[in-house]
């Protein structure tokens, strides 16, 4: 490697970093979440969570305008990889998408095929890859894991969470009210204007940004799919011309301006916020209720047969090729690490179960379970397996 590349390393290079310290950092909060909701101190954690900030609660503060912040760097990173990226051409979105589509299909199956009447609304919750938690655990295993499967994986895990926001305002958006609706595709349209006029000062987009959250918000579509859209709005250069964030577009600009407090500050926070599960005080049977088991079965199971075969068969079938110094076997531990569906997952069992505490109980028991199992079947995989050998010149 080049003093160059050590001085400014890749855009890729520095996500990929980034993801995997954040994952660990998650982790983190996760462990202290169920800690705390399981000792003396977990009414006083539920009571904070419950405490009014002027018109909305702590917890929906967290779930409702900070995630609409994490909202807005997937999809400034979704935009950046279908421009210039790693999805830039269908050649390198075939088997990432196929993956992907795999990966939403099985794990929805599996875990409608545990449930039926109202739990059937939660068949999206282990569909969502979490793409930190899956990088942190990758970030263990150094190089052992081909550079190839980390791009497989980020990309992956794009296309995930591009379905994820599909779903989210297709299946789970609430009655809408047209007034703000309207007004919404007004600020849009503004944002659209800026864009085409070549606006490139990133304060006007974020003040209308914020206008735009309040108004999806009162609209009835949730309130964090805001970020996405104002993201799409955002312009960007395909090929900034130095590394110096003067000459960057305001796209580069704003995704690495929230890389550092969206992984290590609010991604942790709501992983505090909603992984903390008082599993001693729930009844016996929520361990294997069918959510619980729909969605720790979906991740465990479901994410491995969508992940894994739809990506065998594409490759047997000659649709996309194998990553490149990377095996069979690798794949499979790649495929278990796409099971980890902890933030996602979280944040769709909230617009599932609505008000309904019993429900987001047995879910989240299955996310951490699954996502659990699922990390440390993948992490033992790829500890172990070896690379593809490359064949001997004939």
């Amino acid at each position: 490697m080049t003093d160059y590349h050590r001085i400014h390393p890749s855009a890729l290079r520095r996500f990929l970093d980034a993801q995997s310290s954040a994952g660990l950092v998650l982790m983190g909060a996760a462990a202290a979440a169920l800690i705390i909701a399981n000792s003396p101190l977990g009414p006083g954690y539920e009571a904070l969570l419950h405490l009014y900030i002027g018109p909305l609660s702590l917890g929906h503060w967290i779930n409702d305008a900070l995630m609409a912040v994490f909202f807005l760097l997937v999809g400034l990173e979704i935009k950046r990889e279908m421009l210039d990226g790693q999805l830039s051409s269908w050649s390198r979105r075939v088997l990432p998408g196929i993956a992907a589509a795999g990966g939403m299909i099985a794990p929805a199956l599996v875990y409608v095929a545990f449930n039926q009447g109202a739990s059937v609304h939660g068949w999206a919750i282990p569909a969502a890859t979490d793409i930190a938690f899956a990088l942190g655990v990758i970030s263990l295993l150094g190089s052992r894991v081909p550079a190839s499967l980390r791009i497989f994986l980020t990309a992956l895990a794009i296309i995930d969470d591009l379905g994820a926001v599909v779903i989210i305002a297709f299946f789970y958006t609430a009655d809408l009210s047209v007034i703000d609706l309207a007004a919404a595709g007004g600020v849009v349209a503004a944002l659209i204007a800026l864009n085409r006029f070549k606006v490139r000062r990133l304060s006007p987009y974020l003040l209308l940004g914020i206008v735009l959250w309040v108004l999806v918000y009162r609209s009835g579509i949730h309130a964090t799919l805001a970020g996405v859209v104002l993201a799409l709005t955002i312009p960007m250069d395909r090929t900034p011309a130095r590394p110096d964030s003067e000459t960057k577009s305001p796209l580069h600009r704003l995704e690495h301006f929230l890389h550092l407090p969206v992984g290590f500050l609010i991604v942790p926070i709501f992983g505090l916020a909603n992984a903390g599960v008082p599993v001693l005080s729930l009844p016996a049977e929520a361990l294997a209720a069918p959510v619980t088991l729909g969605v720790a079965l979906g991740l465990l199971i479901g994410k491995v047969i969508g992940v894994f075969g739809f990506s065998m068969l594409a490759i047997r079938f000659g649709f996309a090729d194998l990553p490149a110094h990377a095996s069979r076997l690798q794949m499979l531990g790649v495929a278990f690490l796409c099971g980890i569906g902890f933030t996602m997952s979280l944040f769709i069992t909230l617009l599932a179960f609505p008000g309904e505490a019993l429900l987001q109980s047995e879910a989240k028991i299955g996310i951490l379970a699954g996502s659990f199992l699922s990390g440390i079947i993948g992490y033992a995989i790829l500890r172990w397996a070896q690379p593809e050998r490359s064949k001997p010149a004939t």
